[in-house]
Order: C-alpha cells, then structure tokens, then sequence
C-alpha cells in the first residue's frame, strides 16, 4: 500500500462512526521502530523515525505502517542489501499491521496498561495472523497516548531469504520494537 493510499484510508477510518464526548482516535507519524538481529557471529539494529499509525479507541482499530526503505543499519551497503536482496522495497515498500485491540483498556487511568492487538502483520506482500502485546499509556488530559510493543518475526515466515555469506550472518528472529506517541484527533 503506497503511502498516499495509507493515509487517505487511515483518515476514512478516522472520519468514521459518530464521535463520542471525547475523541478516542490517535494518529502519529513519527514513531519509532527498530529491528535486531542477534546472529551468533553478528548483532546489529536496523532504525527508522518514520512509524506511521492511528489508534480509534471507539472502534476498536489499530493500524500501523512503515515505509521499508526508511530503516538504518549505519552501514550504506548493508542498508542496500537488505532493501534490494532481502525485503525487496522496489517491490514491497512497506511492512504493515492492522488488527483489533482487545478490550479492557482505560482510557481514565493516568498509567500504563498492557493491551493485546490481534491482527494482520504483512510484510514482503506476505500477511501472518499476530497477536502483539505492549503497553499503552494515555497524557493525564487524555491528549495523547505512549505506545510500546516488542515482538519477533521470523524471516522465513514471509519469505524473505536469509544471506548466505559466513561474514554476514543474519538471524532467523528479527525482534522489533516500536514505540509512537499518538496524538487526539480531533474530527472537524
């Protein structure tokens, strides 16, 4: 889904159903998002600022998207190879979730809940069932809210080849991080 696609659809998603007396829909696009390989020989992290997402607490809605060619290793070459041999961005730009958050999250408490999303992970235009655990933690005014989630994927889950080469060993487990402070979205 290219990007102008991503958010033209996340603002229909925000346009829709009747707004409560408070607005339960969040948007961010500049979260966090990292990747580590811990391969016996070689551990290195992949970065972006670039997490694209909204939440509609109303809804029940969570969707999230990362534009593939925007993660860092430190190393230009590595950051080619992976793009071009391994996720394939000319073809499969973006990795994307959306799922259902599971009940019993309050927007009223000021501190971090665990919170459990079940949904469609696609990345390499491959798409796994996920259930991803995190935390979210609303502002005391409710303005905003801090997302964390760590979770594993394996590579051979959505075909993307592992390198062959000994000195560039690449792990089975990519574990990601992500991390997004969503702002209230306010329907006009």
């Amino acid at each position: 889904m290219k990007k102008t696609q991503f958010v033209i659809t996340a603002l229909v998603l925000l346009l829709l159903g009747s707004a409560p007396a408070q607005a339960q829909k969040y948007f961010s696009e500049t979260g966090y998002a990292e990747f580590e390989s811990r391969a016996p020989a070689l551990t290195f992290t992949g970065t972006t600022q670039h997490l694209t997402g909204l939440i509609d607490l109303q809804a029940g809605k969570v969707d999230f998207y990362l534009d593939l060619n925007t993660l860092d290793t430190g190393i230009s070459l590595r950051n080619r190879h992976m793009r071009d041999s391994y996720l394939e961005t000319r073809r499969f730009s973006f990795a994307e979730f959306t799922g259902t958050l599971q009940p019993g999250f309050n927007l009223q408490l000021p501190e971090a809940q665990s919170v459990v999303v079940t949904g469609t992970f696609t990345i390499r235009g491959v798409e796994r069932q996920r259930e991803i655990q995190g935390t979210l933690r609303p502002s005391p005014d409710g303005t905003s809210l801090e997302l964390e989630a760590r979770f594993e994927v394996m590579l051979e889950d959505h075909n993307i080849p592992r390198p062959r080469v000994v000195f560039y060993e690449l792990s089975d487990r990519q574990q990601i991080t992500i991390r997004a402070t969503l702002q209230q979205y306010d329907e006009p």
